[in-house]
C-alpha cells in the first residue's frame, strides 16, 4: 500500500488569516512490484521474478512454440550484431495448445475463478476500510449496466464482471512477470503511462528507468510507444522487468521498417508487426489508425500503400 497525500483546502478566512480544512491522505495499491520493497534486489539483467509462472504452468493449457511465429522477430535473433543489446534470459513464447483457450475472459465464461482473479480481488479492497472520510466514500449512482456493485469485492464478482464483458484482466501468458489487474466501470480507476524513445537521447537503460519510474509514480499499465532503431530489443528488456502491462502502438513499428514512409506501409508489414509484439508478450495493443481496423488485402480497394496512407489519421 501506498499513500496521495493531499493539500489542505482552502474554506475561508483572508488574504492574511485564511482557514484551511486537512484532507486525509488517499491509500491506494501499490504498482511498482519488487521496485517498492527496499527488502528485493533486483538486477534488470536478470529481469524480475516470474510471478505468475505457477498459476500458468498448473493450468496445463499451453505450450512453448517450436520456432518464431513472425519473420521480422527471427531476422532480428539471426542477427549476431544485436547480441551486445539483447537480453540474455530470452523466454522461449508460450501459446495455447490445440482445442485450448488462454485468456482470463475465457476462464470467467467457464466459471473458474483463477488465481489472478483472487489476486485482483484482495488489490481491489485493499486499505478500503482506512477511508474515513465521507466525501472519499461517496459513489455516483450511474448506469450499473446489470451490475450490482458490492460492499466488498470478491473473486466471483471479479469472474462475473469479465464475464459480462465490463471488465478485462490483461494478462498475458507470455508476460508472467506481471501482477494481475482489472480494468473496467466497477473497479478502481487505472492510470496508463507512455513511455518512448527522446528524439534527443535514448537507450535501452533509460527507457527500462522510465519503466521503472511509470510505476513508482503509479502507473497502471505501460504503453511503449514502439518508436526507435532497436524497439524490438528494447521492449524484451521492458518486458522481463516489468510488473505491469505492456502495450505497444504496432502502427509506429511498421512505419519504421518501411523508413517513414506511409506509402510503403503494405498490408503484410503491418499484420507481421502485431504478430511479432504479439507473441512477444504484450497485453494491450493501442490503435492510433482509427478508419484502418478493417482494412484487409483482399477488400476491393487500390493497393495497399495508398490505401494505408491516405486513412492514417492520428487527428
Amino acid at each position: 500500500m501506498r499513500e496521495i497525500q493531499l493539500s489542505p483546502t482552502l474554506v475561508g478566512g483572508d488574504k492574511d488569516n485564511p482557514r484551511y480544512e486537512t484532507n486525509e491522505p488517499i491509500p491506494v495499491y501499490d504498482t511498482s512490484g519488487p521496485y517498492g520493497d527496499p527488502d528485493i534486489s533486483i538486477d534488470v539483467r536478470q529481469g524480475l521474478a516470474k510471478l505468475r509462472q505457477p498459476w500458468i504452468d498448473a493450468r496445463n493449457d499451453c505450450a512453448p512454440l517450436s520456432e518464431r511465429s513472425s519473420a521480422y522477430t527471427k531476422a532480428r535473433l539471426a542477427d549476431d550484431g544485436l547480441d551486445e543489446l539483447r537480453f540474455s534470459g530470452l523466454l522461449t513464447p508460450k501459446r495455447a495448445v490445440a482445442g485450448k483457450c488462454v485468456t482470463q475472459l475465457h476462464y470467467a465464461r467457464q466459471g473458474i475463478v483463477t488465481p489472478e482473479m483472487e489476486f485482483i480481488a484482495i488489490r481491489e479492497n485493499m486499505g478500503r476500510e482506512r477511508i474515513r472520510s465521507e466525501v472519499l466514500r461517496q459513489q455516483h449512482a450511474g448506469e450499473g449496466f446489470g451490475a450490482h456493485l458490492p460492499e466488498n469485492i470478491t473473486p466471483e464478482f471479479v469472474r462475473d464482471e469479465v464475464a459480462a464483458g465490463r471488465a478485462i484482466i490483461p494478462a498475458n501468458i507470455n508476460h508472467p512477470e506481471s501482477e494481475p489487474m482489472i480494468i473496467g466501470r466497477n473497479f478502481l480507476v487505472k492510470v496508463n503511462a507512455n513511455i518512448g524513445n527522446s528524439a534527443v537521447t535514448s537507450s535501452i537503460e533509460e527507457e527500462v528507468e522510465k519503466l521503472v519510474w511509470s510505476t513508482r509514480w503509479g502507473a497502471d499499465t505501460v504503453m511503449d510507444l514502439s518508436t526507435g532503431r532497436y524497439i524490438h530489443e528494447t521492449r524484451e528488456w521492458i518486458l522481463r522487468n516489468s510488473p505491469v502491462p505492456i502495450g505497444t502502438v504496432p502502427i509506429y513499428q511498421a512505419l519504421e521498417k518501411v523508413n517513414g514512409i506511409a506509402e510503403n506501409l503494405t498490408w503484410q508489414v503491418f499484420r507481421d508487426t502485431p504478430a511479432g509484439t504479439g507473441r512477444a508478450r504484450r497485453r494491450l495493443l493501442h490503435d492510433s489508425r482509427r478508419r484502418t481496423v478493417a482494412l484487409r488485402p483482399d477488400d476491393g480497394e487500390a493497393p495497399d500503400r495508398y490505401r494505408l496512407a491516405r486513412r492514417l489519421n492520428h487527428g
